[in-house]
């Protein structure tokens, strides 16, 4: 259940009163872990997976009710739309509004907490970075940083940066202010879901957007040219779903330069994601033993090539400067030998999809039940699926006869919780399900459609739905099948 996605008011979910309500609903349920989506800014197409920082927090999930309810922020409540489809996020609306009201507790509260927004600045080094980024990003008219006119910031030379940095100081602090806001409400809802019991299970990207703070001031981190252009960058190859593969357009690391820089910018980023959720589940995983490379500019990922990453070496110094990190390796796509001896040696949980698990042969499907290890993490969907019920609905009749054979339903409305009963009663060490797949809900509720550009990420629940009848029933089915022992009052 992503952040965007609660029945918060201004057109979008964020860190207020509905997400506190939704982990007294998971409390309710018996539920210890909650997954979402990358809480970073969104990129291109407002994919969470293109984002414009690996480390800032999306300022469009601050609460602005809360920072009312402190005295930082004066607004009326009609200057916030009320959403046509209150079941989807209008990200153009949302931005436009809940910008400038953010824009005016900078400049209602924000000589208040100066000397907190700089101690929070100097304490995380990438602050700065992100917000003169995000500033010139505004001078330059939101052109992406390769094509800024003055080359001299455009390469982040010394002199440059700090002409910019005093030309566009007020801009900078207005961003600095902004991840500030996110940083605190976000320890609040986090301190408060772990003492409900509940992990928070956050998402990162493999890859960066080559549009990005980070490639901005770490070019040396990424295989870029001299014009700090990309020199190849990422996707997956064709299969059975894409003729031409997906082209994602990521620049790709320089893991050679890395190594010899003991991997300090992964481990400060694996630091951060550690800081700011319990676990971390790391999409792409297959990408540190072999990653897809495709010439920059290709027309699509045809004529990619395979390319042996960094392996055990990255995850050893990981190990070593973060110890006890929870990681779930996202394990899906094209595994061969390398994939699985990588991630054996890590001995991270993968994840086994239900609604792949009755296509082909069961006996040689991980993802049919019968096939479930302990060490791994069973989901029904995940955000790039149908939920359940749209799945019944459009798959292919030889796997919708086997999984009715094996779930025992028979009726769509039936299925998604055939599918949570099976993930929940499955061996595996945790069980995982999209709030898509809870309430029912059909393929107007799917959250991503990959491959695609526009219209994804924008699904809200609707106000009340996570209902008290609800979690009971979620803790009904934990009892049964023995997830959860207790229930508090």
């Amino acid at each position: 259940m992503h952040i965007t996605s609660l029945p918060s008011a201004g057109g979008i979910g964020d860190l207020g009163k509905e997400a506190f309500a939704f982990a007294d609903f998971l409390h309710a349920g018996g539920m210890h872990v909650w997954q979402m989506l990358p809480v970073c800014p969104t990129g291109y197409g407002e994919s969470p997976y293109q984002a414009p920082s690996a480390f800032a927090g999306n300022e469009l999930m601050i609460s602005l009710e809360k920072l009312r309810e402190q005295g930082l922020l004066s607004y009326e409540d009609s200057e916030l739309s009320t959403p046509s489809c209150p079941g989807l996020v209008d990200f153009d609306t949302v931005r436009k509004e809940k910008t400038a009201l953010l824009r005016r507790a900078w400049k209602q509260s924000g000589s208040l907490l100066a000397q907190q927004v700089e101690a929070f600045a100097q304490e995380h080094s990438w602050v700065r970075d992100y917000a003169l980024y995000a500033a010139l990003k505004i001078h330059f008219g939101n052109m992406m940083w390769s094509r800024w006119p003055d080359a001299g910031i455009r390469n982040h030379q010394k002199k440059s940066v700090q002409k910019y940095e005093s030309q566009l100081k007020e801009e900078i602090n207005y961003h600095a202010f902004c991840q500030f806001l996110f940083d605190r409400q976000w320890t609040e809802l986090k301190q408060y879901c772990n003492a409900q019991g509940i992990l928070l299970l956050g998402d990162m990207p493999i890859y960066v957007a080559e549009d990005s703070a980070d490639t901005w001031t770490h070019p040396e981190v990424f295989q870029l040219n001299r014009s700090r252009l990309p020199k190849r960058v990422a996707g997956v190859p064709p299969d059975a779903f894409s003729d031409d593969g997906q082209l994602w357009g990521n620049p790709l690391y320089r893991w050679h330069s890395l190594y010899f820089h003991r991997y300090s910018w992964w481990v400060e980023r694996m630091k951060s994601m550690a800081s700011r959720f319990d676990m971390v589940r790391i999409d792409h995983f297959i990408g540190f033993a072999n990653y897809y490379s495709i010439p920059y500019g290709a027309p699509n990922a045809r004529n990619g090539k395979w390319v042996i990453g960094p392996g055990k070496r990255l995850f050893k110094k990981l190990k070593k400067e973060i110890p006890g990190m929870n990681i779930v390796a996202e394990n899906l796509g094209e595994i061969n030998a390398r994939v699985r001896k990588l991630l054996a040696w890590c001995e991270y949980p993968g994840m086994t999809i239900l609604a792949y698990g009755f296509d082909g042969n069961p006996s040689e499907n991980e993802h049919f039940p019968a096939n479930y290890i302990e060490n791994n993490v069973a989901y029904t969907g995940t955000h790039d699926n149908d939920p359940i019920r749209g799945w019944v609905e459009t798959a292919p009749a030889a796997a919708l006869n086997r999984a009715r054979e094996t779930l025992g339903f028979q009726h769509p409305e039936e299925a998604p919780w055939a599918f949570i009963r099976c993930v929940f009663a499955s061996p595996c060490r945790m069980a995982i399900v999209p709030m898509q797949d809870v309430l029912g809900l059909d393929s107007t509720a799917r959250m991503n459609y990959p491959g695609t550009v526009g219209g994804n990420w924008r699904w809200r629940m609707i106000p009340g739905a996570a209902s008290p009848a609800l979690a009971e029933k979620l803790f009904q089915l934990c009892r049964e099948t023995n997830r959860t022992e207790y229930k508090e009052d």
